[in-house]
């Protein structure tokens, strides 16, 4: 990703996970100023940690002080394993969480996901909620309404979605975002994977995280 992204593997349950860890500019950051887990489309489906949504919120935390941390799913790239359907994903998200925990303690958490993502870190949060350890935000973009159950998620919880995504229609993250009260932000003229519009990405996140 740049020169200040270190390549790890962590065991999963199912065998080695590949893992990245993107950190912040040392010189505008003395200290990190929290954890954000980024989690990647769905992997059946040609997603990666790599994916360029993906790649570009790990960038919007580095730029706001955080180390991103980004996993492949079973399956993909060098990690063990077959799809999950969410259920090892979540599993192994949190594994990755235990992980940069120990390497970053008492930092505050952030999550963050684009589509199958998105499915993964609300339920990761669901968990950690029950835990009482909750993330301190949540950042989804493409979220896969209709798709999969997604969970309740907080009032604070940066959402964005492309206008013309025909992956997953804005319809149906309208009417999983209504019943919560939960603003939508919209792109205008963008698709699902946000072709020409990643900028907006992270002018959202960077602007609106600490409001």
């Amino acid at each position: 990703m740049n020169s200040h992204t270190q390549f790890f593997t962590i065991s999963g349950a199912v065998g080695p996970l590949q893992c990245a860890l993107g950190l912040p500019d040392e010189a505008q950051f003395a200290t990190p100023r929290g954890i954000a887990l980024i989690a990647h489309p769905h992997p059946l489906y040609g997603g990666t940690m790599d994916n360029k949504v993906t790649q570009t919120l790990a960038r919007a935390f580095m730029s706001l002080g955080y180390v991103s941390a980004r996993m492949n799913f079973r399956g993909v790239g060098n990690s063990a394993g077959v799809y999950d359907e969410g259920r090892g994903e979540t599993d192994d998200m949190e594994l990755l969480l235990a992980e940069v925990q120990q390497r970053y303690p008492g930092l505050p958490l952030a999550l963050a996901g684009f589509s199958f993502g998105t499915f993964v870190q609300a339920q990761l949060q669901q968990r950690l909620q029950q835990q009482g350890t909750p993330a301190e935000r949540l950042v989804l973009v493409g979220t896969a309404a209709g798709k999969w159950a997604i969970p309740e998620v907080p009032a604070d919880t940066i959402v964005i979605h492309g206008e013309v995504d025909d992956t997953i229609p804005l319809a149906d993250v309208f009417n999983w975002a209504r019943p919560q009260d939960l603003p939508v932000i919209v792109i205008p003229g963008c698709d699902h994977f946000f072709n020409r519009k990643l900028q907006h990405i992270k002018t959202y996140v960077t602007s609106l995280w600490h409001r």
